[in-house]
């Protein structure tokens, strides 16, 4: 197996990450290596938002909209975009187009995301991507300030790795189970 696969086949999620958080600069050159990802046509149907500091309480503060709760039950969905000081919002722009339908400009996104996801783990970075039902909610689409033609796949979660990080690697596919030949 080559370096490149090793790499990829010990990537991880971790749920759990240290405050330590590249900075923007360190993102730029690789958001723009993951941006390289197969995209039919060249539409770009994706763009990232960077979440520090604020914007990651307004975004628990939008779940707590779009869920319409309170108390104890508010606090700890307001806490969730607080398990890591850097997260990335993932989003696809849907482009109108005769060639490339919507689900294929979101595969791209995703796409992106998930080499982006790969790029940070390699570069020594705890991330794991969360999605959910907020991913859908007005409240949080306008916190975003997404536009109409632009859905959320959810957040990359970034930090830096725990030195007590006790979470096993996923076990290995079993490649055979999940790749046939076509006679």
């Amino acid at each position: 197996m080559s370096d490149l696969a090793d790499r990829v086949a010990a990537r991880r999620s971790y749920s759990r990450v240290t405050a330590d958080a590249p900075s923007h600069e360190e993102l730029l050159p690789l958001v723009a290596a993951a941006g390289r990802v197969a995209d039919h046509s060249a539409l770009h149907p994706w763009r990232l938002i960077e979440l520090r500091g604020e914007a990651r309480m307004r975004l628990g503060a939008a779940f707590v909209k779009a869920a319409g709760v309170s108390g104890e039950e508010a606090d700890k969905l307001a806490a969730k975009p607080l398990r890591s000081s850097l997260l990335i919002a993932i989003v696809s722009v849907r482009t109108k187009s005769d060639k490339v339908p919507g689900w294929e400009q979101d595969a791209v996104a995703s796409g992106v995301a998930h080499v982006l996801s790969l790029l940070l783990h390699d570069a020594g970075w705890g991330v794991m991507w969360r999605s959910g039902h907020q991913t859908r909610s007005k409240a949080v689409h306008r916190m975003h300030g997404l536009a109409d033609n632009e859905r959320l796949l959810g957040w990359l979660y970034v930090g830096g790795v725990p030195e007590d990080s006790r979470e096993g690697h996923r076990k290995t596919v079993d490649a055979a189970r999940f790749l046939s030949v076509l006679d």
